[in-house]
């Protein structure tokens, strides 16, 4: 099994990538036991689609790749606290468990418009077995909003 440091650190990378591509810093890795499925990023500009989060990106792509909607024992690694819409979509997913690393707040001072609903607070109040890790590599992850600034970023 992938270990979920691992997982985000694949995530982290792709993040990277993401600044260098004129993206967001936000990034996504989905692995089903020692299978990496999808390792995405935000596309939100050059897909010019306010839906196109890393993680929406990630479960896409992984659905594909198992040829099914469901992403049941999936562990996945999101470089920052997945917003309501994200969150929503890996419930649905029924993916097993999510490791995050910066938090809304983060993302929230680096100039992005973020929701005010916290990830833990969506799963109780929807009664979701999502399981949520918070803070994994969290210095690493909010790094990326400082990369993403220096490139000359723009928020959302």
């Amino acid at each position: 099994m992938i270990e979920p440091q691992q997982l985000m650190r694949l995530a982290i990378e792709k993040g990277r990538e993401s600044i260098g591509a004129g993206q967001s810093p936000f990034a996504c890795a989905i692995a089903k036991g020692d299978r990496v499925l999808a390792v995405e990023h935000n596309a939100v500009w050059r897909n010019t689609d306010p839906t196109a989060h890393a993680e929406i990106n990630a479960i896409r792509h992984a659905c594909r790749t198992l040829g099914a909607i469901f992403l049941e024992d999936c562990t996945v690694a999101t470089t920052t606290e997945p917003c309501p819409m994200c969150m929503a979509a890996l419930h649905w997913a029924r993916v097993r468990e999510v490791y995050y690393g910066a938090a809304i707040a983060d993302a929230e001072a680096a100039g992005f418009n973020e929701l005010q609903l916290a990830a833990a607070d969506l799963l109780r109040i929807g009664k979701s077995g999502v399981k949520l890790h918070a803070g994994l590599l969290a210095d690493e992850c909010r790094a990326l909003f400082a990369e993403w600034k220096a490139h000359g970023g723009r928020p959302y």
